[in-house]
């Protein structure tokens, strides 16, 4: 199978991997919110408490319906502001202020307690205890899944995509586990897709230059928007607070800020990289955006929130000619580890945790964690709930066929559980809103539903 799935990538002279051009074969509503809260921010441009006050009059609006918006006003701009595209919940806290902290302080914010009371009051081992496999899709057998998404604040729904061309919308819950629909329509494999806040649109990117947009409710194509520089696109991400911005990245080294309402890139809302764009990820205000390339750097950028403007920032190369396939924001991850932080996947063998230091987006290596990757493009992700308890957790895909778990404080024997299961690379990992099922999607196309064992 690895053999195969070269056949998927692009190695360069220096070692660089990357997308080839041909494919192979709520928890309840009332924490929902406040978690929701805690990841997207508070608005804070001009005028932001009206906008605020007006988005939760208008908080049943979709971000579909607000695309319709701007297509029929003749007046919107390539990247207004619209407060409207954010899922509103029952309450916004602050970001984190960068810097020092007195020694003990508590990070401000009952998000952490509603966040404990979901996870109980149990070890981070025995939280991450999985009883056993809930669901195998095999839909896409003997094609790569490179990405597999639950989506927002939901606890059964998911998403796949895959090397074939298409993409699944599966539902968990009523047993048995059924995928909902397949979306079709790329003509060649598909390379990332993302959720709206609402979940009743997707974006999907894929090799055959194009990005879609795509109703969840019906499966039905609402735009098709060519790459404007033509290119493969291998990567998508949607502005977390202005769902009518998605982010790209192309295999022509290029990061795009498109306006999927428009269908048009916004102005002064592309840069270049050294190499081709194989991961993007937003802070939770949405105000810094990283980008990873195949050359083994990320580099960060300022994002203008009222013209979708980007300002490259700050560079850092995580080891030369190795590809970053991966990058993931948080905020604060733990009582412990209280600084935003990232956690980036490259072609190391590691996982590695930074810490960001600055405005800008400066990195500092914190640590980093044994893993299997050294040509797949393997992703990894932070546990979605942040509490009080000792310890925080992040999960991973590896070449090993095997998914790992890692407490990130533990200084020694971090490991807290393995997954046995794939026959292939281990390729995505996702878990819904509570933590009671983790999926994960490997290269040979097979995406297995975990589920975590009840106390």
């Amino acid at each position: 199978m690895a053999a195969v799935w070269q056949q998927g990538l692009a190695v360069d002279a220096r070692g660089g991997v990357g997308w080839k051009g041909t494919p192979i074969t709520a928890a309840d509503h009332l924490l929902g919110g406040r978690l929701l809260g805690q990841r997207c921010g508070p608005l804070s441009e001009p005028g932001s408490a009206r906008a605020y006050s007006n988005s939760i009059v208008r908080s049943s609006r979709t971000t579909l319906e607000s695309m319709e918006d701007f297509e029929d006003d003749p007046r919107s701009m390539g990247a207004r502001w619209d407060a409207r595209t954010m899922l509103t919940g029952t309450s916004h806290y602050l970001p984190l202020p960068l810097g020092p902290r007195p020694p003990g302080s508590v990070v401000p914010t009952s998000a952490a307690e509603a966040s404990r009371a979901m996870a109980g009051d149990t070890s981070l081992s025995e939280n991450y205890a999985f009883a056993g496999m809930y669901h195998v899709f095999d839909q896409h057998v003997d094609e790569a899944v490179p990405r597999v998404r639950f989506a927002n604040d939901d606890r059964h729904r998911l998403a796949c995509c895959s090397l074939d061309g298409s993409i699944s919308l599966c539902q968990l819950v009523p047993a048995p586990p059924t995928v909902l629909r397949v979306l079709r329509g790329h003509t060649r494999g598909v390379s990332d897709f993302a959720w709206s806040l609402s979940n009743d649109i997707l974006v999907s990117t894929s090799l055959d230059a194009t990005m879609r947009i795509w109703a969840s409710e019906n499966g039905r194509c609402l735009r098709e928007i060519p790459d404007p520089d033509g290119a493969e696109l291998l990567c998508c991400t949607f502005q977390p607070v202005n769902n009518n911005l998605t982010v790209v990245g192309n295999a022509k080294h290029n990061v795009h800020v498109m306006n999927i309402s428009t269908g048009k890139k916004v102005k002064g809302g592309s840069s270049k990289l050294t190499g081709r764009v194989l991961a993007l990820s937003f802070d939770a205000p949405g105000r810094l955006l990283w980008a990873g390339d195949d050359r083994g750097s990320v580099f960060s950028f300022l994002f203008d929130m009222a013209t979708g403007k980007l300002t490259k920032a700050k560079r850092l190369v995580v080891h030369e000619g190795s590809p970053v396939t991966s990058i993931s924001a948080r905020s604060w991850v733990s009582r412990e580890a209280r600084d935003p932080s990232l956690l980036i996947n490259a072609c190391l063998n590691k996982l590695l945790l930074y810490r960001v230091v600055d405005n800008e987006g400066t990195l500092q290596l914190k640590r980093s964690f044994p893993i299997e990757q050294g040509s797949h493009p393997v992703r990894s992700i932070f546990c979605p709930l942040m509490s009080f308890r000792q310890g925080a957790c992040v999960v991973t895909g590896s070449e090993d066929m095997c998914v790992h778990f890692f407490d990130v404080e533990r200084a020694a024997k971090a490991a807290v559980n393995k997954l046995q299961g794939h026959s292939a690379p281990v390729l995505d990992v996702s878990f819904n809103c509570d933590e009671s099922l983790l999926a994960s999607s490997d290269a040979s196309g097979m995406v297995i539903v975990w589920r975590r064992e009840q106390k």
